[in-house]
C-alpha cells in the first residue's frame, strides 16, 4: 500500500458495499422464512400427497439456498465493515500526520519521507542549520537510533520531521497488512458455481466464519462487548444498544454466542441457531461420510471345547477401534440434527406453529443441547417449558419435540384467541442409567440453566405478567424443577411434576410458586412408573413422604390413564383414537390456565 492510494481511499465505499450485502442477507434471510413458514406451512395445512411431498421437497431445497446466501452474505459484510475499519484507521493516522507536517512547513514525499527546512542560526554569525530529508521506520530500534541522531542534529526539524516519517510508515504497514489479511479473507466468501447447497458447503460457511472472525478482532473490538457472565437482562439490554449494522456482523460472526444468550429475542437466537445447526449437519455428515464402510466380514468362528464359536473378525475390530465410537457419536448428533429440521420442515402441519431453535449444542457434555419452541414464546400468552428425565440425550430429540407439540397442540385447543408456546428444555447433563440418577446433583447442577433461561424467556416477554407460564418436568427432570426452586427460583405460575422420583422437597408450598399451582400425576398401575417414583425415595430423591403424588405433599393430583401395566412411565402424553388421554388433557388444561376442568384424583 502506497501513500497515494491510502490518502485517495475511501473506506466509506467499501462500508456502503457492506450495507448492500446486509440487505442481501435480509432479503435472503426473509426468502427463506416466507418459504418455510408461509408457503410450505401453507401447503402442509391444506394439502397432502406424493404431489406435496415433491413440491415440499423443491421447496426446502430453494430455502437451503436462501438460507446458505443470508449466512455467506452476512460474513461478506462482516468482513466488508471490518476491512473498511481497518484502512480507516490507517487513513486517519496517514491524514493526521500529513496534517502535521503541512502545519510545519515540511514536505511529504510519494515513498512517505518527510523533508524538512533548515533551522534558525544560534546568532547572527553562525549558518542556519541544513534541512534534509527523513525516512520513517516502525523498527523500534531503527526509531531509537533515528531520535538519537536527531538530538545531536541543532535543526530542531530534524526530530519533529523523524516523529512524522515514523507515523507515515505505521500507517502504511498498517494499511498494507489490513490489505493482505482482508484479501484472502473476503476472497474465500466465494461459493460453488452451482445451484446445490451440500454438505462441503456448509463445513466450509465454518472455515469462512473463523477467519472472517480472527481477522475482524479489532473492529469486533470497537463494538460493546456482551457482558460478561451477564444475566438476561444485561444480554437484553447489551443487544437493544447496538446499532442494527452491529447486530448483524456480531451475529454472523458469533452466532453460537449469540444464540446461547438468555434474553436476546427468540427470532434472534432462533436465527443464529440455525446457523450453528447447518453448520454442524455439514461438518458432521463430511466427517461421517469420510469413515470407511465397516467390514461385511464382521463375525467369523473358531472352535473352542469342541463347539464353533462365534467371534469378531481381526479386520472388523481394528475397523471398530479406529472409527466406531466416532462414527456412533456422529451418527447421534445427525439424528438430533435431523429431527430438528424434521421439525420445521413440518411447519403448518395440523396447524403446527413456526419453531424457534432457542439453543443448540452438539457437544454439551457428551449428550448435546437441544431447546426449541413451538411458537414464539416472545409473544406468546401461554408457555410451557418442559424439562426431560434421564437417559435424555440429543439423538432422543424427536421424541422430546413430540411431546412438547402434544402439550402445545391440546393447550392451543383450550385457549382460542390466545397464542400458547411450549419449549422442549434440554439444556442439563441428564443422567444416562438409573444409577447416575440416584442422586440430586446433576439437578442441582443444572438448576442455574434452567433459572437463567425462565428468566430470560420472562425478559424477552416483557416481564413477569406477560405471559402465563407453566414448569412440566417428567421423571428426573422433576428433580430438575425441584432443586432450582430449592437452590435458586422458578419464575413461573404452575408447576407440573410426571412421574416424578422426588423433587428435594417436603412439601409443594417449598417449591415457591404456592401449593395450589403444584401439580403431579403418577401412572400407579405401571410397573415402570411406580418403579422410579417409589424407588426415588430410597436413594434420597425424595422422603418417604414426600413425593409429589403423595397426599402430604400438598399438590394437587392429577388423573391418569396412560400406559399399560408395565409401561406406563413414558405413556403421560399418550393418544387412544385421536383423543388425547386425560392425562395429557390435564396437563394442557393447566398450561391454558383452566383449573376448574382439571381431573384430580
Amino acid at each position: 500500500m502506497d501513500l497515494a492510494t491510502l490518502k485517495k481511499l475511501k473506506p466509506s465505499a467499501f462500508g456502503q458495499a457492506a450495507d448492500g450485502y446486509r440487505a442481501t442477507s435480509a432479503m435472503a434471510g426473509a426468502a427463506k422464512d416466507e418459504i418455510d413458514n408461509v408457503i410450505a406451512a401453507g401447503m402442509n395445512k391444506a394439502l397432502k400427497g406424493k404431489a406435496l411431498d415433491a413440491a415440499l421437497g423443491e421447496l426446502k431445497k430453494l430455502s437451503a439456498d436462501f438460507h446458505y446466501t443470508q449466512t455467506e452474505c452476512g460474513l461478506v459484510s462482516a468482513a466488508l465493515n471490518g476491512f473498511a475499519y481497518d484502512m480507516d484507521a490507517a487513513q486517519k493516522t496517514l491524514l493526521a500526520a500529513l496534517d502535521d507536517a503541512e502545519g510545519q512547513k515540511f514536505t511529504v514525499n510519494a515513498d512517505g519521507s518527510v523533508t524538512y527546512p533548515q533551522g534558525q542560526p544560534a546568532n547572527g554569525v553562525e549558518l542556519p542549520p541544513k534541512g534534509g530529508t527523513v525516512s520513517g521506520t516502525i523498527d523500534p530500534t531503527a526509531q531509537a537510533v533515528g531520535r538519537q541522531a536527531a538530538r545531536f542534529d541543532p535543526n530542531p526539524h530534524h526530530g519533529e520531521a523523524l516523529a512524522i516519517a515514523d507515523r507515515v510508515a505505521a500507517a502504511l504497514k498498517a494499511a498494507t497488512e489490513a490489505d493482505d489479511k482482508w484479501a484472502s479473507k473476503i476472497r474465500a466468501l466465494k461459493a460453488d458455481d452451482d445451484l446445490t447447497v451440500s454438505n462441503e458447503d456448509w463445513a466450509d460457511v465454518k472455515s469462512d466464519m473463523d477467519g472472517v472472525s480472527k481477522a475482524a478482532e479489532h473492529y469486533l473490538d470497537s463494538i460493546k462487548h456482551p457482558p460478561e457472565n451477564g444475566g438476561p437482562e444485561a444480554n437484553a439490554q447489551w443487544w437493544k444498544e447496538l446499532t442494527p449494522e452491529q447486530r448483524a456482523d456480531y451475529l454472523a460472526l458469533h452466532p453460537k454466542a449469540v444464540g446461547e444468550m438468555n434474553g436476546v429475542p427468540a427470532d434472534v437466537r432462533d436465527e443464529a441457531n440455525r446457523i450453528v445447526l447447518d453448520e454442524t449437519h455439514g461438518q458432521y455428515q463430511v466427517e461421517l461420510d469420510a469413515i470407511p464402510a465397516e467390514p461385511t466380514n464382521k463375525y467369523t468362528y473358531i472352535a473352542s471345547g469342541g463347539f464353533a464359536s462365534r467371534v469378531y473378525t481381526d479386520e472388523w475390530m481394528a475397523w471398530n477401534e479406529k472409527y466406531g465410537d466416532r462414527k456412533a457419536g456422529l451418527e447421534k448428533v445427525l439424528s438430533g440434527v435431523n429431527a430438528i429440521q424434521d421439525r420445521f420442515d413440518r411447519t403448518g402441519e395440523k396447524g403446527l406453529p413456526e419453531a424457534y431453535l432457542l439453543g443448540f449444542d452438539p457437544k454439551g457434555e457428551g449428550d448435546g443441547r437441544v431447546i426449541l419452541a413451538n411458537g414464539n414464546p416472545d409473544t406468546a400468552d401461554h408457555t410451557a417449558v418442559y424439562v426431560p428425565g434421564t437417559g435424555t440425550d440429543i439423538s432422543g430429540t424427536g421424541g422430546g419435540i413430540d411431546r412438547s407439540e402434544a402439550m402445545w397442540r391440546e393447550s392451543q385447543h383450550l385457549a382460542p384467541g390466545q397464542s400458547v408456546s411450549s419449549i422442549y428444555w434440554f439444556d442439563y447433563d441428564a443422567p444416562d442409567t438409573i444409577p447416575q440418577a440416584m442422586g440430586g446433583g446433576r439437578a442441582e447442577h443444572a438448576g442455574p440453566r434452567l433459572e437463567d433461561f425462565l428468566l430470560g424467556t420472562e425478559t424477552a416477554q416483557g416481564g413477569p405478567n406477560a405471559s402465563h407460564t407453566t414448569v412440566i418436568g417428567h421423571s428426573y427432570g422433576s428433580t430438575v424443577i425441584g432443586e432450582t426452586a430449592k437452590h435458586h427460583h422458578i419464575p413461573a405460575d404452575d408447576i407440573i411434576a410426571l412421574g416424578s422420583p422426588g423433587m428435594q422437597v417436603e412439601h409443594a408450598k417449598d417449591l415457591g410458586i404456592g401449593a395450589d399451582h403444584v401439580w403431579a400425576e403418577g401412572a400407579d398401575g405401571s410397573v415402570d412408573d411406580a418403579v422410579v417414583r417409589h424407588g426415588g425415595r430410597l436413594v434420597g430423591l425424595g422422603d418417604w413422604w414426600a413425593n409429589p403424588t403423595d397426599e402430604d405433599f400438598g399438590a394437587n393430583v392429577m388423573q391418569n390413564d396412560t400406559g399399560s401395566f408395565l409401561s406406563g412411565h413414558s405413556s403421560y402424553w399418550d393418544y387412544d383414537g385421536g383423543q388425547a388421554s386425560t392425562s395429557l388433557q390435564n396437563q394442557a388444561d393447566v398450561i391454558a390456565g383452566r383449573y376448574g376442568d382439571v381431573k384430580l384424583e
